[in-house]
């Protein structure tokens, strides 16, 4: 039985791309990783935000588009992104928020406190404490290492057919069933980071794509030989795949389940460091070698976007 240690990113469409980078990066203290261009459509950026070293289950990515229309979150997505923080650090995000004038709740669910809020496009986001994971090293504006968001705790999906989701995310995937509470299932994959979901059991009204709505979720595959073997089991378990698309990061593959929410296989290697210095990662326009030569029509037409400490958290 194949099985995925969990999630390997999740791309979501957003407004603004500096409003962007400003929370991911100056809100949320994560570190900007690779500022590069949607590869089906290079007059976009595709933004990447994870722990210092861009780890698998640590990223989140977005396709920002000033104008873009305000999407609906329904059934056929993911509902909400949930981030793990270190235990003991929740009343430090509580706070973080406040400052931030980002409105926030806190609930208990499953057991774990939960910090709800919205990003500025409307994305439905929660901080988890948990001890499993390992600590971000990277610090940046007002936080710090020891209470720097490790990466995924999970996510909620939102289906249109529950129970063929939760079916696929056990036959398919290999996630366990661990648990279930209210309108909601939840399952669990081996890895330590970005490895629980959650299956909401109602339906709601099919969402639309736009800003403040996630396009996809990506699952982790080990490396090379183990993606082509995913391919072959989402095949053989009757899913139709596409063909394996380099993403120069990572390869991908993509399948669309009942519930109509689209998944996506990743590769952990090659990584962001594949083309600069780690320690320069987010700070440069990087563009694969088939657009290169299309820099500065690129550049002329995307809006400034970079990582900066905000106000209130310069020293």
């Amino acid at each position: 039985m194949k099985h995925t240690t969990g999630i390997h990113h999740i791309t979501a469409i957003v407004g603004n791309p500096q409003e962007n980078v400003d929370f991911y990066s100056g809100v949320l203290g994560l570190r900007l990783v690779k500022k590069t261009v949607n590869f089906d459509d290079p007059g976009t950026y595709h933004l990447y935000f994870g722990n210092e070293e861009g780890a698998p289950g640590t990223i989140m990515t977005f396709f920002p588009w000033s104008n873009a229309h305000q999407g609906r979150i329904g059934s056929g997505q993911v509902g909400v992104t949930s981030f793990v923080i270190p235990e003991g650090s929740l009343a430090f995000w509580k706070q973080r928020l406040d400052k931030f004038n980002v409105t926030n709740s806190e609930r208990i669910r499953f057991g774990e406190r939960v910090l709800e809020f919205d990003d500025p496009h409307g994305l439905h986001l929660e901080l988890v404490e948990r001890e499993e994971g390992e600590r971000n090293t990277w610090s940046f504006g007002g936080v710090d290492s020891s209470h720097a968001i490790k990466g995924f705790g999970g996510a909620t999906l939102l289906s249109g057919h529950p129970e063929a989701t939760n079916k696929v995310l056990e036959e398919v995937l290999g996630f366990k069933r661990v648990a279930e509470e209210g309108d909601f299932v939840r399952f669990k994959s081996s890895g330590t980071i970005g490895n629980t979901v959650d299956v909401k059991k109602t339906r709601l009204q099919a969402g639309s794509l736009g800003s403040g709505t996630v396009h996809h979720i990506a699952w982790r595959a080990n490396d090379f030989e183990d993606h082509e073997s995913w391919r072959t089991h989402i095949e053989e378990k009757g899913y139709k795949p596409t063909s394996v698309i380099d993403r120069q990061y990572f390869n991908a593959i993509y399948f669309r389940e009942e519930g109509g929410i689209l998944f996506e296989i990743a590769t952990d290697p090659p990584g962001f460091a594949r083309d600069e210095d780690p320690t320069e990662m987010g700070k440069n326009l990087l563009l694969p070698p088939w657009l290169e030569e299309k820099r500065t029509q690129i550049e002329r037409v995307l809006e400034p976007a970079e990582s900066r400490v905000l106000e209130g958290d310069e020293v």
